[in-house]
């Protein structure tokens, strides 16, 4: 993976630490939530529209947990196929990436879904690896031979600052004569 630069600020390509990824974690936990009950709030509504009766989830708990079950790992693993990164991800500036730092696959995103809960499940003893290995590589990202890096560079954005900055200074300045 990718070193740090002369003055210390990139992070790009540089292993995820177990915090960021864990409020990452937590950011699409809630995201999926969210969509999801937008999801069966719109299937409620149309399901009304259509035959005038409003579904009553709670009557049908069984269902809910099928459902929960099945978009839960179709977010992770339909996030990471695409991009590399799921929503929760993108706001941290982390992407999952093979060990040699390509782009995963399909097939390495389902995997690494199929594995975390189990990761998590067994006392979260899948998790270890995230914050005692150097490389921050748990269960999952191992059987998928993923790993979690930084994906965003702290040296560009603060050149992108001092350019905005700097154009708005020249902006202000009086035109020149002549």
């Amino acid at each position: 993976m990718r070193q740090k630069g002369p003055e210390g600020l990139t992070r790009q390509g540089n292993y995820a630490g177990a915090i960021s990824r864990l409020v990452a974690i937590a950011c699409d936990v809630g995201i999926a939530w969210g969509a999801l009950l937008l999801i069966l709030g719109g299937i409620n509504v149309a399901v009304s529209l259509i035959i005038g009766h409003s579904i009553h989830w709670m009557q049908y708990r069984w269902v809910g947990i099928i459902i929960v079950v099945l978009w839960y790992p179709l977010y992770f693993a339909y996030q990471w196929s695409l991009s590399g990164k799921t929503l929760g991800m993108a706001l941290f500036g982390l992407r999952v990436v093979t060990v040699d730092g390509a782009a995963i696959t399909g097939r390495q995103a389902v995997l690494r879904t199929l594995t975390l809960p189990f990761a998590i499940a067994l006392f979260g003893l899948g998790l270890f690896g995230i914050v005692l290995r150097t490389d921050h590589r748990g269960w999952a990202d191992r059987v998928a031979k993923t790993c979690v890096v930084y994906d965003w560079d702290a040296r560009a954005a603060r050149m992108r600052w001092l350019a905005s900055r700097h154009d708005a200074a020249v902006a202000d300045l009086p035109a020149p004569k002549g």
